[in-house]
């Protein structure tokens, strides 16, 4: 992939959660989370620097540490105002174009980020990303933007959701040109949930990498392939996603730990 400029995946990464305090280090196949999207980011060939963006914390020392161990860039910012987080990482490590990632998506699929990557240096937008209109499943969530355009959200931004969400100034301002990168398979609306926010989702995320394992990064086809063919696993999360307003997918069969703990068996032999 030829890029014309230089591209800079930050990670947003933070030990506070209010639903799941520390799942950004938490145990997936013997690495903690944020390792498995950081080892995924590294396979984007569009990607020129990857740099994690946690706060000036004490409760988030941990993730520094993790960097450090893995070798993986660093920076420390406000806890609450993540929009000037991200400004001052990208300004630090010279960004021309960002991508935001989050900790959360230990799914994230390297070849979904180069393509959101891709389209935003064709169309020549402002801000590309799979969220405007979702058709991917939750959890490959991709946005790439002009660094001035980040500069311009920091400067003017001014609605609380705005500081601590980054990219809302982006899309709803009216400012930015826009573009939607969409899935090329047609799937159920709100069906797939593969972020993680709650202990059932961190559940559902470790079962998929018992099934595929975690030395070789797997694309996303290839979880749909594992849960069509094991729906049951599904059903680790469905409560979530009906609590979140995820409505409107076709109805989940309610299988049971004994089906689930069968399919992890039978997909890996």
């Amino acid at each position: 992939m030829a890029n014309r400029q230089r591209v800079v995946a930050i990670v947003q990464a933070r030990m506070g959660s209010s639903r799941l305090p520390g799942k950004v280090l938490a145990s997936i196949e013997g690495q903690p989370m944020l390792w498995h999207v950081v080892n995924r980011l590294r396979r984007a060939s569009g990607v020129d620097e990857i740099v994690v963006a946690t706060s000036t914390a004490a409760l988030d020392d941990d993730i520094e540490k993790l960097c450090q161990t893995d070798n993986v860039e660093l920076f420390r910012g406000s806890e609450s105002d993540v929009l000037e987080r991200y400004f001052l990482a990208a300004s630090r490590y010279r960004a021309e174009t960002v991508v935001r990632i989050t900790a959360d998506c230990p799914l994230i699929d390297p070849q979904v980020v180069d393509r959101v990557i891709e389209e935003y240096f064709a169309h020549d937008c402002d801000y590309a990303a799979n969220v405007i209109r979702r058709s991917f499943p939750h959890g490959l969530d991709t946005e790439v933007f002009k660094y001035s355009a980040l500069a311009t959200a920091a400067r003017e931004a001014k609605a609380p959701a705005e500081r601590e969400h980054v990219t809302p100034y982006l899309r709803d301002s009216g400012r930015f040109a826009l573009h939607n990168v969409a899935c090329d398979v047609a799937l159920a609306p709100g069906y797939y949930r593969w972020t993680v926010d709650e202990a059932s989702d961190l559940a559902f995320v470790r079962a998929v990498y018992r099934c595929l394992g975690s030395t070789e990064v797997f694309n996303w086809r290839t979880v749909i392939e594992l849960l069509d063919a094991h729906p049951e696993l599904l059903d680790l999360n469905t409560a979530v996603l009906h609590d979140a307003g995820y409505i409107g997918g076709p109805t989940r069969k309610r299988q049971g730990s004994a089906g689930i703990v069968s399919a992890v068996s039978n997909f890996r032999s």
